[in-house]
């Protein structure tokens, strides 16, 4: 509504015949503060309204105290709202940190359980392998006995047969 910072203005006015005020040259005024600025501030102030309505003339100092008076309240607020952005600012600011920090801490947590998971699977990976290993040499040990055990059944089993087909014809030649 009003002007910017510490700046001064030079406002020019004029009230018609019902009092309305028209801004000329200067600063907007909506209706709300012509309204305000009609209204008496205090019983002497209304004694003041009704003698210049009744004699129809404007009293400059008091419209122009009357009007530094809104606008220090217009400036007063637009300080206030500034203050309250500021503060919601830093809220803001200091909530982003937090939520950055939350998330940095997060991110670590999960870099950590992903290291500590690869880890696990490499150690898991190194007895998968040496089970293998171990499970081969077994499976070799294995081998080389059956081997040896089919090679002696098969000894065994030539020299059955051949005591056999001895016996068999010693018997044969015995009774021949």
């Amino acid at each position: 509504m009003g002007g910017g910072g510490s700046s001064t203005r030079r406002v020019t006015f004029e009230a018609d015949e019902n009092e309305n005020i028209t801004v000329v040259k200067g600063v907007r005024l909506s209706d709300s503060v012509i309204d305000r600025m009609k209204e008496p501030s205090s019983p002497s102030g209304r004694s003041q309204s009704q003698h210049r309505s009744a004699s129809g003339a404007v009293n400059d100092e008091e419209l122009k105290k009357r009007i530094a008076e809104e606008l220090a309240l217009e400036r007063a607020r637009r300080d206030s709202e500034a203050q309250k952005r500021r503060l919601f600012g830093k809220i803001l600011e200091r909530e982003r940190i937090s939520s950055n920090e939350h998330l940095t801490r997060a991110i670590l947590r999960e870099r950590a359980a992903t290291e500590e998971e690869r880890q696990k699977a490499q150690r898991f990976a190194k007895q998968l392998e040496e089970k293998d290993r171990e499970l081969k040499k077994h499976d070799a040990y294995y081998k080389e006995q059956l081997a040896r055990l089919e090679e002696r059944s098969a000894q065994f089993y030539k020299v059955t047969t051949e005591q056999y087909q001895k016996a068999a014809d010693e018997v044969s030649a015995r009774f021949k």
